[in-house]
């Protein structure tokens, strides 16, 4: 995580977003912070802003600083997912948390989140200990070795989306407020 830190820190500019609007299009902005607590006690922590822009088939995260400079844009496409910093420096993988795993050093849930971001539940892996609000969304839940909870819906899906994953020697902790639709 604190390479996370380190790479969202060095980069400033700013990349485009997904053009076009279809059928299945879908956006959400809004914060972000991810705390990473050592069993030392050493805590690692960062914050900033996120874009998501999906059209269904591709999707668009934009990582900002709090200053609201794009630090870092990962788009995905079946089979293929990449991130680009703002300086240039490019990873590709063939999905989102291989991705994540290789640039972060860490598994991250970027992949459930498409799915999250909408108060979905992806088919693989198989939701575990599943809760439903009263009207029936999901609440949360247990889903590729991170622990979910989804609150504060609007029509569009969840406006709060806490993840927490155990790891030997650290737990993690990533929070999304969603602050525009």
């Amino acid at each position: 995580m604190v390479m996370l830190a380190f790479t969202l820190a060095a980069c400033t500019t700013t990349p485009k977003p997904i053009e076009g609007i279809g059928p299945d299009a879908f956006s959400r902005i809004g914060r972000f912070a991810i705390t990473v607590n050592e069993e030392s006690g050493k805590q690692n922590a960062v914050q900033g802003g996120f874009s998501w822009s999906d059209d269904g088939r591709r999707y668009v995260l934009d990582l900002t600083n709090p200053l609201g400079s794009t630090e870092a844009r990962v788009e995905g496409l079946p089979g293929s997912a990449s991130l680009t910093k703002a300086d240039g420096t490019r990873l590709v993988a063939d999905n989102p948390d291989a991705l994540a795993e290789d640039a972060l050093g860490s598994s991250m849930p970027v992949s459930g989140l498409r799915d999250w971001l909408r108060g979905k539940l992806p088919a693989e892996p198989e939701p575990g200990e599943l809760s439903r609000d009263e009207l029936g969304r999901p609440a949360g839940f247990e889903q590729g070795g991170w622990r979910v909870r989804l609150s504060r819906y609007d029509t569009k899906g969840p406006m709060l989306l806490v993840m927490e994953r155990q790891e030997p020697g650290r737990r993690i902790l990533v929070r999304l407020v969603v602050n525009q639709p």
